[in-house]
């Protein structure tokens, strides 16, 4: 047997890390609660379920695939953390719906949702389907509709709750080639800071955080010429990692950012300011 870890075993090795940082990096609050993150099968939405476990939250991994958010799930609970998987096709209003319930019957009540999901069919709007322009804006924005209209209002009535939708700088600058794109994300933005308004007086905050480039399986497919071409339009001169963005998730998750709401926090490398 070789000296190597396996990719499950690195992931393990790698959240009991996290699960025994001294106190002083773990001081964000979370008092018993439970998290959805939905696209938690792999990059960011995985480093997100990640941390929040890292902190004492409950997480519950939803992915399309019952593979990738499974293997997220028992990773986690390998490493001492709490998750269960929600396999769970996003842009189907329907069974967003049936599996909302199916959770809220099964935990009583959800604490924060992490609306993460996202698929990417870029292309010239000249040369842009119908196909690709509506699967973007289904799984990218519409499923943050469903999500927060069957678990938001449930924190409404329990008197608190976190909301944080993940757009992207493209939602906030625009971006050739990614009309789909950007206008889903920058529709998120214009839902986060609506339903901001709607919650507020009911305990329940709602914000975005706006990566620019990270470090995923999604920026891996672009060529060496674009991301040389990225990283020159980024102060910070480098691709961030998807640990920075569920670092700025875990905050506004955390009882300590209860004044915060409506707000975008763009996590970039100072792209986009």
């Amino acid at each position: 047997m070789g000296s190597w870890l396996s990719l499950a075993q690195l992931d393990i090795f790698l959240l009991a890390t996290l699960y025994s940082l001294p106190a002083t990096f773990s001081s964000m609050t979370f008092t018993n609660r439970t998290a959805i993150v939905t696209g938690a099968g792999r990059g960011i939405g995985k480093a997100i379920a990640e941390v929040l476990a890292s902190k004492g939250v409950t997480v519950i991994c939803v992915s399309k695939s019952p593979e990738t958010c499974g293997a997220v799930a028992a990773a986690i609970s390998a490493a001492g953390g709490k998750a269960v998987a929600r396999p769970v096709d996003v842009s189907d209003g329907a069974a967003v719906a049936k599996v909302s319930g199916e959770i809220i019957k099964e935990f009583g009540k959800i604490d924060i949702l992490v609306n993460n999901a996202g698929i990417t069919r870029d292309g010239l709007l000249a040369r842009m389907s119908d196909d690709d322009w509506n699967a973007v804006i289904q799984t990218n924005l519409t499923s943050c509709f469903h999500w927060t209209k069957h678990i938001g209002w449930p924190m409404c009535r329990n008197r608190w709750g976190r909301i944080i939708n993940i757009s992207s700088v493209s939602g906030i600058m625009g971006n050739a080639g990614q009309a789909n794109y950007a206008a889903a994300k920058a529709g998120m933005i214009g839902f986060t800071k609506s339903i901001a308004k709607e919650f507020a007086r009911r305990g329940v905050t709602s914000n975005i955080v706006a990566p620019g480039f990270i470090k995923t399986d999604m920026t891996a497919e672009l060529s060496e010429e674009v991301q040389k071409g990225a990283t020159a339009l980024i102060p910070m001169q480098r691709f961030g990692e998807a640990v920075d963005i569920a670092n700025a998730v875990a905050f506004l998750a955390s009882e300590e950012s209860g004044y915060i709401t409506g707000q975008v926090f763009t996590v970039d490398g100072g792209m986009a300011m």
